[in-house]
């Protein structure tokens, strides 16, 4: 996962929290994608990028 990758899911997942600490009720399950987004950043690895083939890190002489 890239840098950036992970820097967008930590501001979302921060915000998804937020929501759900603040409003309650059906934002509940957008604390927990929250927690979820953030748990990935943090160890660098997503399953679903994994099962779908997806890579955000540059590889190779796309690199600049």
């Amino acid at each position: 996962m890239a840098f950036w990758d992970a820097v967008v899911r930590v501001l979302v997942g921060a915000i998804l929290i937020w929501l759900g600490i603040e409003k309650g009720g059906i934002f509940v399950i957008a604390e927990v994608v929250g927690f979820i987004l953030i748990f990935t950043a943090i160890f660098n690895f997503c399953p679903l990028y994994k099962i779908a083939g997806i890579s955000t890190k540059c590889e190779g002489e796309t690199c600049q």
